[in-house]
């Protein structure tokens, strides 16, 4: 029993040995600029195959305008694929867009877009257009006027000069005046829901409004 315990004990410490003179061999062998091997290469390339995850670029945050400012940030309404078509739920889907148009040149001053699909014969988009241009130069800015439509219904018949009548319910905030030194110059209180009629007629693959009107009441 005791032979075989010494003979156990040499063993191990023989291959103890040699593990540690496989080892030492292996770091002289790095250390002397010799090849690294296959292993050492295949490391190498799993750590440098490591990368950091790519920074996600931060998306700016809207702000409506207040006493502070003008708003920032806005997004840009964008015409939805349905309001290209010349169908019923296209026009429903247009004058919603045409609105959002309304409601973006309130916050800031731009009407390039409401424009291009409008007649500068509608006198109510000309004179909503003219306020917010307005309020928008030598560091004038308005607050709020946010629009938006709760109802949109046509039956999609057209009339004798090709138009078709589009019924829309609007919904308006308030809206205040500031004046370059950021006093407030006025407000207007938010109106009641009122009706309106736009008249649009489809051309060339697109809606276009050839006026609106109030609708009386």
């Amino acid at each position: 029993m005791t032979s075989h315990k010494l003979t156990s004990s040499w063993r191990i410490r023989a291959v103890s040995v040699a593990l540690v003179m496989a080892v030492a061999a292996a770091l002289s062998g790095c250390n002397s600029g010799g090849d690294p091997g296959p292993a050492a290469t295949a490391t190498s390339s799993a750590v440098e195959s490591i990368s950091p995850s790519a920074t996600p670029t931060p998306t700016a945050t809207y702000k409506p305008a207040d006493a502070s400012g003008r708003a920032q940030n806005v997004p840009v309404p964008v015409l939805p694929e349905v309001a290209k078509t010349e169908t019923k739920e296209g026009l429903e889907a247009f004058a919603r867009y045409w609105f959002e148009l309304l409601s973006y040149g309130y916050e800031t001053g731009d009407v390039n877009q409401i424009s291009a699909i409008t007649s500068p014969r509608c006198i109510m988009c000309a004179r909503a257009q003219e306020v917010q241009t307005g309020w928008h130069q030598d560091g004038r800015w308005l607050a709020g006027g946010k629009v938006g439509t709760p109802a949109v219904t046509t039956n999609f018949q057209a009339a004798e000069d090709g138009s078709i009548q589009v019924a829309i319910q609007v919904s308006q905030e308030a809206l205040s005046y500031y004046n370059p030194d950021g006093t407030l110059d006025s407000t207007d209180p938010k109106p009641a829901d009122s009706g309106s009629l736009m008249f649009a007629v489809y051309r060339e693959g697109s809606w276009f409004v050839n006026t609106i009107e109030p609708i009386a009441g």
